[in-house]
């Protein structure tokens, strides 16, 4: 569950031992909860923008923003790849849909409005394909 104001720019490096992250992997990136764009610290982001929920500890977040943003794949088939999302506020839905991607997922074929959203379900996606090639090689 990310931040929904969190912007993933570049997937951090990764151990064997490093466990998953609600985007599949850490990602450094910039903050857009306020029109002027800030770019956390490794630790920063890692901490609290891969993982959402960081109200308390961020004051950057404004109050009546969802709290978190979390993504699943809910198809991989026939060159067709879904994701579902949820947006979060104080652990319960708050708003919901899906979005599909064709071509091995280099093609989205219908974008969420939200930029930040729209950025975290192409990171989810890289970081599902790179897992998903990773394991067909063991």
């Amino acid at each position: 569950m990310a931040c929904p104001c969190f912007y993933p720019i570049e997937p951090q490096a990764t151990r064997k031992t490093t466990p998953p992250a609600p985007l599949g992997d850490t990602w450094s990136g910039a903050c857009h909860a306020t029109p002027d764009e800030w770019l956390p610290d490794p630790s920063t982001a890692r901490e609290l923008c891969n993982f959402g929920y960081a109200r308390a500890r961020c004051g950057r977040l404004p109050d009546d923003a969802p709290d978190a943003v979390r993504f699943a794949i809910s198809y991989d088939r026939d060159g067709l790849i879904g994701i579902y999302w949820v947006m979060e506020k104080d652990h319960l839905p708050l708003a919901h849909g899906s979005l599909e991607y064709s071509d091995g997922g280099t093609r989205c074929l219908a974008a969420h409005p939200d930029a930040c959203v729209a950025r975290q379900a192409q990171a989810y996606l890289a970081s599902f394909l790179r897992r998903k090639s990773e394991s067909s090689c063991s």
